[in-house]
């Protein structure tokens, strides 16, 4: 979760280990700043995916623009503001839990440690 970034970013082995058929990839050559430091990074490619959120009886399914980069990352992905936007997520940074309307209720996405 990163509610300072305008992007989704997806890094290159998470997206490789996925198998998905890299036909739906599409270029872009748009730089971005502050992934690296006081420098611009340029994606490699950027596909759009369907994201689902939860478990199948209160679930929500968007299409999320991901940035894929090709530097090694802590994460497999980061979610930025373009995913609150499309899921109407709120974040708490304190708990790192998502909270996004269901058909069923409130959806709470939490991480696994």
């Amino acid at each position: 979760m990163d509610g300072g970034s305008g992007l989704n970013i997806m890094y290159a082995e998470t997206l490789d280990a996925t198998g998905i058929d890299r036909s739906r990839f599409q270029l872009t050559k748009a730089p971005f700043h502050g992934i690296v430091p006081g420098k611009q990074a340029i994606p490699l490619k950027q596909i759009n995916l369907p994201v689902t959120s939860r478990d199948p009886t209160n679930y929500r399914t968007k299409t999320l623009t991901f940035e894929v980069i090709g530097f090694h990352g802590t994460y497999h992905t980061i979610l930025g503001r373009p995913c609150y936007a499309k899921f109407m997520a709120v974040p708490n940074y304190a708990y790192l839990k998502l909270k996004t309307p269901g058909p069923h209720g409130v959806i709470t996405i939490g991480t696994t440690f």
